[in-house]
């Protein structure tokens, strides 16, 4: 697999995910930098980075979800792994969604006559600030035209947060997770690294912010304080939004302090809607489509048959 990783959308930019995930991409960026980033209360697994992971089989899966939403009229958006701005950008590591294609998806879902209802299957630990704001009100936008519901299958955090609020409603089971309602940036520096090889670096350059943020010289009070700005913008937009789409008061995001909440305490915390299974879930979705499609309500064969469809597609 052809695997890139531009360092200047890990570096130096601030991010909407949870930090060990950040730390881990930190880790395998000095491997490309051939400096040792490794850090501690690394949680993850190393192969989340491996640039050898074997190809992904082919776009069967994908397939798969159209059928189904063409039978349930429920129409399923997978929202996993790191999120990042555009379909480019995918190939970082091993599990990747882009914001462009959520958008692609959310699009035609919205144009289909045979859809009536979006879900967003949520597994992720967040991703980039760019990009993520601007889906955010699509989606939001989107739920005046046909009910976009979050399922969060594990994991709704930080951007990925951020996408799930805008929806119609969030739904999570006992054990999954939402919040990290925050903002982090990494800044690395081997200037001390190169002094030690002998190795000097000479940047010529115009503009006093031109340089800020550099990897071969400590990072200046100057260069810090228009970083923190930047974090505060960021991290006030993002409160603000959450606020705003979960109809809460901006303090209280500001209070939850970037923690995570489960289940039925992220419903008390007004930050998911009800506390169902994944089985349970699309049970109910799908048969509130069917029902609305007939006069009558479907025979339990036929909700059962779409359930069944559904779950295909979400574990695809």
């Amino acid at each position: 697999m052809k695997q890139h990783l531009y360092l200047h959308q890990l570096f130096n930019q601030p991010h909407m995910v949870l930090p060990d995930m950040l730390h881990e991409a930190v880790a395998w960026a000095g491997t490309r930098m051939g400096v040792n980033l490794q850090q501690v209360n690394v949680s993850l697994p190393a192969m989340a980075w491996n640039s050898d992971r074997a190809e992904i089989e082919a776009a069967s899966p994908a397939d798969r979800r159209q059928q189904a939403a063409q039978q349930t009229g429920v129409l399923v958006i997978p929202v996993s792994g790191i999120l990042v701005p555009r379909a480019n950008d995918v190939g970082l590591c091993a599990n990747q969604t882009s914001y462009e294609s959520v958008r692609a998806q959310l699009n035609a879902g919205l144009s289909d006559p045979q859809i009536e209802h979006i879900i967003y299957d949520m597994a992720t630990p967040g991703g980039a600030v760019t990009g993520c704001f601007e889906l955010a009100a699509d989606t939001r936008a989107a739920r005046a035209v046909k009910p976009v519901t979050a399922l969060v299958h594990y994991s709704a955090y930080s951007a990925g947060y951020a996408l799930a609020c805008a929806c119609s409603d969030i739904v999570l089971s006992q054990t999954s997770g939402v919040g990290s309602i925050g903002v982090i940036m990494k800044h690395v520096d081997i200037s001390k690294q190169l002094e030690a090889d002998g190795i000097t670096v000479t940047t010529l350059y115009r503009g006093a912010r031109k340089n800020d943020m550099a990897s071969d010289t400590q990072l200046s009070d100057d260069a810090r304080a228009n970083a923190d700005k930047l974090l505060d913008l960021y991290y006030e937009q993002f409160c603000e939004t959450v606020a705003e789409y979960r109809g809460l008061r901006v303090q209280a995001i500001r209070d939850t302090e970037a923690g995570l909440f489960y289940g039925p305490q992220a419903v008390s915390a007004g930050l998911a809607d009800r506390v169902e299974s994944q089985q349970q879930a699309v049970n109910r979705i799908v048969t509130e489509v069917a029902a609305g499609r007939k006069p009558a309500a479907p025979t339990a064969r036929r909700a059962n048959a779409l359930a069944t469809a559904m779950q295909m597609s979400l574990n695809t």
